[in-house]
């Protein structure tokens, strides 16, 4: 029987863990005593759960940030519609947070987008589809390539958690069998 499986890879800079299937292999190809092992296996446990905040912290920004790109691509396709039409478009914007005001829209050729960092760009309407639909398809992806990262991350932290109850168990056996066969000696 193997000491481990020799399926750990790696996952964009996230380190495999090791399934440790023999824990008496497992510590003395590492090593280490139980005590060792345990305390290197709680770090890298808590080096995966540190990594899964920022993880969820990226995919809470990201879930926030598609809607608003679609409601810009909403808002740009309703001004493509309307021109050309004579039909003037009313609006409330927000100003600052929390105050708004009215606007009629006649004819717009061109939108202003924010880009973030105090910039905000002019670009045509087609254009700005085009720039909106990209940043759109980015983010989907960067939110897909999250979640399987995430998913791997979740399997690395049960695959330690499953090693850190073995060798820990390993560990209280072996203490046992120490105990019972010194008070058997002594008897």
């Amino acid at each position: 029987m193997a000491s481990s499986s020799s399926l750990t890879t790696e996952r964009r800079g996230i380190p495999g863990a090791q399934f440790v299937e023999d824990v008496q292999t497992y510590l003395t190809q590492s090593g280490l005593d139980a005590n060792s092992a345990l305390s290197f296996l709680q770090e890298r446990l808590q080096q995966y759960k540190i990594v899964e905040m920022k993880l969820l912290a990226q995919q809470r920004d990201l879930l926030a940030k598609i809607p608003d790109i679609e409601k810009c691509l909403d808002v740009v396709a309703t001004l493509q519609a309307k021109k050309g039409t004579g039909e003037a478009l009313i609006t409330d914007y927000e100003v600052s947070e929390g105050i708004y005001s009215r606007a009629l829209i006649e004819d717009a050729d061109s939108v202003c987008l924010w880009l973030g960092a105090n910039v905000m760009l002019e670009y045509s309407c087609e254009e700005a589809t085009t720039l909106l639909q990209k940043n759109l398809d980015n983010a989907k992806a960067s939110l897909e390539v999250l979640v399987a990262d995430l998913q791997f991350l979740r399997d690395q932290v049960t695959i330690t958690q499953v090693t850190i109850a073995r060798v820990y168990n390993w560990d209280v056996h072996q203490r046992r069998m120490r105990q019972t066969s010194g008070t058997s000696t002594d008897s």
